[in-house]
């Protein structure tokens, strides 16, 4: 009798019925295996949380009161016979591939994940498996990433003009992982502030260990007249809004791999774009396939027609996931 599949796809996420649990599941379930803590994957409602050390902290500060047990990378978590177990993303501090196995057959879930390690989150580690469940958020050939050194040598030329020019440099990056991405990037040339929402983040990675720069809170008090030639690191959405306006005269800049696009550039209005993503680009997302040795590809989130379309034509068994979450550049995870 033919075994079931290690995994299936329901209306609620993706499923282990003999482990009796779901992955990043986007409607409430009893047990959520959980990959990070961004809320398009780490919703409220579930029953139980299972994630790994470093994602639990941030994750209980965004969803109050949960039951959370957590397992570090590659520590081996038994469920109802099914061994799952955490490996590095590189997405963000403490983002996790979940490795689910069972008598021998190996299916990896990637979660949200990058191959350039960036000096901040735990290095993206390829698991040899059968079957590989990817994102493909930036999943077309137009999508290829410099180096977070250019990059990073972008902004810093970018603020190091506006503070001879006397204004507040202001960027939007998501408040858990971009931001802190930036702040362990970029060398220091005046203060770093950042908005209440960055801050909170900042100062429970911070807890963990992380090893992050000092930074000031933005209250009230604190303006470009207090901190000349600062850099303020804020959510996409404080760009353009009073928050940001009483920084007096300053430049705005959105760092996100959608920035590539000319059309969301452009939604963008006055604000200089900074090609920086937390997720794999075209060539990353292919490294990656590659190196788990699977001959299963299941494809989801973003772009997935058409990499689905391009896996099929390189030999690999490949279908698309479907879920009812919308695009990563309408989500909070948006500045991808």
């Amino acid at each position: 009798m033919p075994t079931a599949p290690l995994l299936t796809f329901t209306d609620k996420g993706i499923y282990c019925a003999e482990g009796d649990f779901f992955i990043d599941p986007w409607r409430p379930v009893p047990r959520a295996v959980i990959t990070h803590a961004h809320s398009d994957h780490a919703r409220p409602g579930h029953g139980q949380y299972l994630c790994t050390i470093g994602t639990a902290p941030v994750m209980q500060h965004r969803l109050g009161e949960i039951a959370v047990q957590t397992a570090a990378y590659g520590e081996a978590v038994q469920i109802n016979g099914i061994r799952v177990s955490f490996h590095p993303a590189g997405h963000l501090p403490g983002s996790a591939q979940v490795r689910l196995e069972r008598g021998g057959e190996v299916w990896v879930v990637s979660g949200d994940y990058k191959v350039e390690p960036d000096g901040l989150a735990e290095p993206f580690e390829p698991v040899p498996c059968h079957a590989f469940i990817t994102e493909t958020t930036f999943g077309l050939p137009v999508f290829r990433w410099q180096s977070q050194e250019a990059v990073a040598a972008q902004i810093m030329g970018w603020w190091a003009q506006n503070a001879r020019e006397g204004r507040v440099s202001v960027i939007g990056a998501y408040a858990l992982g971009k931001a802190q991405r930036l702040m362990a990037a970029l060398t220091p040339i005046g203060p770093i502030l950042t908005h209440g929402a960055v801050e909170a983040t900042t100062r429970i990675l911070r807890q963990q260990g992380y090893a992050l720069p000092e930074t000031l809170h933005a209250t009230g008090d604190v303006s470009g007249k207090t901190h000349p030639g600062a850099l303020v690191i804020a959510p996409p959405s404080a760009l353009g809004s009073a928050w940001a306006a009483r920084f007096g005269p300053r430049s705005e800049a959105f760092a996100s791999g959608w920035m590539a696009i000319r059309g969301i550039r452009r939604r963008r209005g006055n604000a200089t774009g900074f090609v920086l993503s937390d997720h794999a680009d075209w060539p990353g997302l292919n490294t990656a396939i590659r190196a788990t040795g699977a001959s299963r590809v299941f494809v989801t989130h973003g772009y997935t027609s058409a990499f689905c379309t391009w896996l099929l034509e390189q030999g690999y068994d490949a279908q698309i996931v479907a879920t009812p979450m919308p695009p990563a550049a309408d989500t909070e995870d948006g500045a991808a």
